[in-house]
């Protein structure tokens, strides 16, 4: 594999992104499109190729590109590793950045800051490379925290709007809390295994399982768990797990072109792929496991649940992205992370799919986002509206979808774990399928069919969007039916072979690829599996009380105003971290102010002194008299005390 190909893979975004963003004005916003657009299609065509290289011809890649600085035996490089895993995550990362682009020709196009847009989403797409491409700690942390960046800048993209600045301000705090558990997860690993390389890392493993360190005292901690969990409090802020989720449904103050890059393909799943990429590590851990498949089941049930309740078209879907975030948890904690990175994959298309559908909505219908204020959209919108089907059909499970065979893999394969948590991990994702199925079909039922209940601005009924907007929506629509149709080689294969390490005793993939038998069969044996019938009633659900009888969730958030009020609350976490976190900040910066600052600074040191020197000043000043014996007698006591000193 070529070096200088894995390059223009990574330099072509950033290439992309720098013209626009130094030379916007020069270039104006034809050529900035197509400068950001070509660059992220130059990276796909690529990705596609090193992804044939790996999956046909079996080619990996692991060499160093550039040193950065040496310390000692510790060397801080610039690296690629390129395997099944890395290959697959170019290709979704640099395909959804593709439709994300073209898309943003049409949705932005009135925007004032057009260029600009286009400059931060190739820089987004060049970090979240940098990112899955590393073969060592510190550019995974490089990439890591330019991803955490570029996403406050486009968060708060609109930067006139409080409500974004809230947002992207949130985003950015509480991924540090999580950034700085990885930090100090990265600092065990250093401190350990002496080496931030992956290979050299991970061939220490299971050394350093059997270390301990005594964090408090008396206690001993295994270093392999310590080390473990701490890196996945990084996958907690990134991947927007409990309770580390709250920014996620805020970034939707962003354009609807960055819901769709943040929540499909990129920053989201950075801590999925970071501890898929790290299985070498959390297999000597069981400890680790266990706290990840719970945190996951966590996430996934009440993260749906809040996806009842919203009447934002965007935060329904960023709260169906929290839940499925959750599965993919689930199945990393189960040691199923083939599963878990195939659901990240077609996850990543249909999620996508669904964002930018949601766009095509707002935009004919003149940028409302309220749900209740739309229905009957199916006449104005066909491709919308297909397009939309198919992305909630996948969304769901529904047989046959991309969405089916990975979400089911993970609920088999978590029914076979014997991990500390898996009968609620496995109770949770159960019910989510039910959950999700009554959400997004809520979703779909109350945008596209029913009553009209939208404005109609200045006589013009809603259209379908122009060809930038309705091309990207197939092309997604695509992968997000035939995606599935690679979970024999993906989940059950040998694709991720030396890329994803399971002990023997975790392998639940294994046992259940003794009863697969084939997609025909994996199709059968879905319909006769608890997952499709929870769906089918969750549609139904959907169906009675949206379409037959709109008047019955009236009357239900009535009955349960205590349910709603919680839900609607959002379980008291934003209301927690605001009067908590954010008050009890504030708080210490008061105290800090006035008894540090004023007090003991202003106060004692600074005007301390100046009253000191004052004081004494005016005590000195009442012996200056003038008199000749004053000073005479002065020096004949200086000098007895002098004598008097050196006698004795």
């Amino acid at each position: 594999m070529n070096q200088s190909l894995l390059l223009g893979i990574v330099l072509a975004p950033l290439i992309g992104s720098v013209l626009p963003g130094l030379f916007g004005k020069q270039l104006g916003k034809v050529w900035s499109h197509r400068a950001a657009t070509y660059g992220v299609g130059i990276a796909f065509i690529l990705s596609l190729w090193v992804l044939k290289l790996v999956a046909l011809d079996g080619e990996t890649y692991n060499q160093q590109v550039y040193q950065w600085l040496q310390a000692g035996s510790l060397s801080l490089e610039v690296g690629f590793m390129i395997d099944a895993l890395t290959a697959m995550m170019m290709v979704v990362v640099t395909f959804v950045s593709l439709m994300v682009h073209i898309y943003t020709i049409g949705y932005m196009h009135d925007d004032d800051g057009y260029t600009r847009f286009f400059s931060y989403i190739s820089l987004f797409t060049f970090s979240m490379l940098m990112l899955v491409m590393a073969n060592n700690f510190m550019q995974l942390f490089f990439g890591w925290e330019a991803v955490g960046l570029v996403s406050y800048l486009l968060i708060g993209f609109w930067y006139k709007k409080p409500t974004a600045i809230y947002a992207n301000l949130k985003a950015f705090l509480v991924n540090r809390v999580g950034d700085f558990g990885f930090l100090l997860g990265i600092a065990g690993v250093l401190m350990y295994a002496g080496s931030l390389d992956y290979v050299e890392v991970f061939a220490q493993a299971p050394a350093m399982s059997e270390k301990t360190i005594s964090i408090f005292s008396n206690t001993e901690w295994s270093v392999m768990t310590l080390i473990c969990i701490l890196l996945f409090i990084g996958a907690m802020g990134k991947s927007a797990q409990v309770p580390l989720h709250v920014w996620l449904p805020d970034s939707m103050e962003g354009p609807t072109p960055i819901s769709a890059l943040i929540h499909a393909a990129t920053m989201v799943t950075a801590g999925i792929f970071m501890v898929a990429r790290m299985s070498p590590l959390f297999e000597f851990s069981e400890t680790a496991l266990s706290v990840v498949l719970v945190i996951g089941a966590i996430t996934t049930l009440f993260m749906g649940f809040l996806g009842l309740i919203q009447n934002d078209i965007k935060r329904v879907i960023a709260y169906s992205t929290l839940s499925q975030l959750g599965y993919m948890t689930v199945a990393l904690g189960a040691s199923a992370y083939a599963a878990g990175v195939f659901h990240l994959m077609t996850h990543a298309f249909f999620k996508a799919l669904l964002f930018l559908a949601a766009g095509s909505v707002i935009i004919a219908l003149h940028h409302e986002q309220d749900i209740r204020k739309m229905g009957g959209l199916k006449k104005y919108l066909p491709i919308t509206y297909w397009t939309s089907l198919i992305g909630t059909l996948a969304l769901i499970g529904f047989p046959g979808m991309s969405g089916f065979f990975s979400k089911d893999s993970i609920i088999e394969a978590e029914h076979l774990s014997l991990i500390a948590g898996h009968d609620f991990a496995y109770f949770a994702i159960l019910s989510s399928v039910f959950i999700t199925a009554l959400y997004s079909f809520r979703l779909f039922f109350l945008v596209f069919h029913g009553q009209e209940r939208f404005d109609v601005h200045d006589g013009h009924l809603p259209h379908e969007p122009s060809a930038v907007i309705t091309v990207p929506l197939i092309l997604l629509a695509i992968p997000s039916v035939v995606s599935g149709l690679f979970v024999g080689n993906m989940v059950f294969g040998d694709f991720f072979d030396g890329a994803i390490f399971v002990l023997p005793q975790h392998d639940v993939l294994a046992h259940f690829a003794e009863n697969y038998h084939g997609l025909l069969g994996f199709v059968l044996h879905g319909l006769m599996t608890p997952p499709f019938w929870l769906a089918v009633l969750g549609v139904a659900t959907a169906y009675v009380l949206y379409i037959k009888r709109p008047d019955i969730p009236a009357k239900l958030q009535q009955q349960f105003s205590w349910l709603y009020k919680v839900l609607d609350n959002k379980y008291g976490f934003d209301e927690f971290n605001q009067k908590v976190f954010s008050g009890g900040s504030r708080m210490l910066g008061q105290v800090l102010w006035k008894i540090g600052d004023q007090t003991m600074i202003d106060g004692v040191m600074v005007n301390g002194t100046a009253k000191t020197v004052g004081l004494v000043a005016r005590v000195v000043r009442q012996i200056q008299t003038g008199y000749l014996y004053t000073y005479a007698f002065a020096m004949i006591v200086g000098l007895l005390i002098l004598l008097t000193y050196f006698v004795v």
